[in-house]
């Protein structure tokens, strides 16, 4: 009897395996085949140097591994992860039967018109698909799939965070030092307003030359608010980085010119692209989509069901084992669908448009990584002649103030052209604190796109 319930089994096992879903070949890249700026040819690749190497900063390294704990965004592609996973675990086990046992009691006249109790127990497969045309591990294929896309999207949360993180701290860096260029400016302007006043009150000076100093003192305080607001925002974006408060009273501790972040290799793009998680989980998700395709071209031929079971049944508890009682079911079936309105049609429809989307959106991914290497090697070629330059003109017009102030006080200068090296020195000091800042945004930038940040 074991024999003949395990023959149609097996019979039915060896014919599984057909599958319907279409071959799948990772599309070519549609770039370029290098990069348009050059890159350093020396060095570790970003996938292959931990942030902390990276970042060399004892601050910034804390900051950075609080928000890897406690970031919230990063805890919800965490929990995506349990769940695609456990989607897919419940997918995968569509393709094994269920086995089930039940054990039942019932009273009721036989035909003689007496009470009677019948007992039996049961051990059964009810409605197992078995899977001839590989619509269920299509299926499956699909929902692991999804779970490997989830897995690369956390990666890829994580490389968006790092860099955040460190981007915003950089900001809190220049922040400082602005705000300590900025009250020192306006000293030295408040400082020129009281002489101007005294030289107005003393018939020395107009009131037009008063009212300039005035002018600029003001303009001064104008951006010392502003980059207090600037830095109060830069840390609130970094309490909601970090997933905890930062006190106010953080102080970052160095200048735009003191932080250094080392140069990274960029290498060929169809090495880098696909080592960064989000061209992964997009490519994924083309996975998945052709898997999809499996399941809807599956949909059009028969489906092929077994229900089987054996058990026993007594009219007392002490026979419901014996030899003699035992029996055994075994019911395949099979549909072929004949009329559905067009709904397999449609579902496979359904599928080729949701395959054409993901392709697209893998190229998609592919065409926005490249753009940020090229960004960010662009910047990398031209951010150094930028500081460069910019450092030589704070040169020149600390110079120029030092020569005009030393005429003003020799009587030669009017105060119309002291204001305006004063002026034009501090434009040029925070230019310069603006472009080291951009330079090394940018280092972090090309570090990213590169795929550094996660491990």
């Amino acid at each position: 009897m074991r024999v003949k319930l395990l023959t149609p089994l097996a019979a039915a096992l060896l014919a599984a395996g057909c599958s319907m879903m279409p071959k799948y070949e990772r599309p070519e890249p549609p770039v370029p085949a290098s990069f348009p700026y050059a890159s350093a040819t020396e060095g570790t690749p970003a996938t292959e140097l931990h942030w902390e190497r990276f970042f060399a900063d004892p601050q910034l390294r804390r900051l950075l591994a609080r928000a890897l704990q406690n970031n919230r965004d990063l805890r919800v592609a965490v929990a995506n992860i349990a769940q695609a996973r456990a989607q897919y675990d419940i997918r995968d086990a569509d393709r094994f039967p269920t086995v089930g046992a039940t054990l039942s009691a019932q009273r009721a006249p036989n035909l003689q018109g007496e009470q009677a109790t019948t007992l039996q127990a049961n051990l059964g497969i009810s409605s197992w698909e078995i899977d001839f045309f590989g619509r269920i591990a299509s299926l499956s294929e699909a929902a692991l799939a999804q779970y490997l896309g989830t897995v690369e999207g956390r990666n890829a949360a994580q490389m968006a965070l790092v860099a955040s993180v460190a981007s915003t701290w950089l900001n809190l860096v220049a922040d400082e030092e602005l705000l300590a260029l900025t009250r020192q400016t306006l000293g030295s302007r408040d400082e020129s307003l009281r002489l101007m006043r005294m030289r107005f009150e003393a018939g020395a000076s107009s009131e037009l030359d008063v009212r300039l100093a005035q002018s600029l003192a003001e303009s001064a305080r104008v951006t010392l608010a502003q980059l207090q607001r600037q830095r109060a925002n830069d840390l609130n974006a970094l309490s909601l980085l970090v997933g905890e408060a930062v006190p106010v009273s953080f102080d970052a501790g160095n200048t735009t010119e003191s932080v250094r972040l080392p140069d990274v290799p960029a290498g060929l793009p169809s090495d880098v692209l696909v080592r960064r998680p989000d061209v992964g989980e997009a490519d994924q998700q083309l996975t998945a989509a052709n898997a999809n395709m499996g399941a809807a071209r599956a949909a059009f031929f028969p489906r092929i069901s077994l229900t089987a079971g054996i058990g026993t049944a007594s009219s007392d508890l002490s026979g419901l084992f014996s030899s003699g009682s035992w029996g055994y079911t075994v019911a395949p079936s099979l549909l072929q669908p004949i009329f559905d309105a067009g709904r397999n049609r449609a579902g496979l429809a359904s599928a080729r448009a949701g395959r054409d989307i993901a392709l697209a959106q893998y190229e998609r991914a592919v065409q926005q990584a490249f753009r940020d290497v090229a960004d960010a090697l662009a910047g990398r070629a031209t951010f150094a002649e930028q500081v460069a330059a910019q450092a030589r003109v704070v040169e020149a017009e600390a110079a120029r103030y030092r020569l005009v102030r030393l005429r003003y006080d020799n009587g030669i200068a009017n105060q119309l052209d002291l204001l305006d090296a004063q002026r034009s020195l501090f434009a040029a000091q925070q230019a310069l604190v603006q472009a080291r800042l951009g330079r090394l945004q940018n280092q972090v930038q090309l570090y990213r796109s590169l795929g550094g940040g996660w491990e």
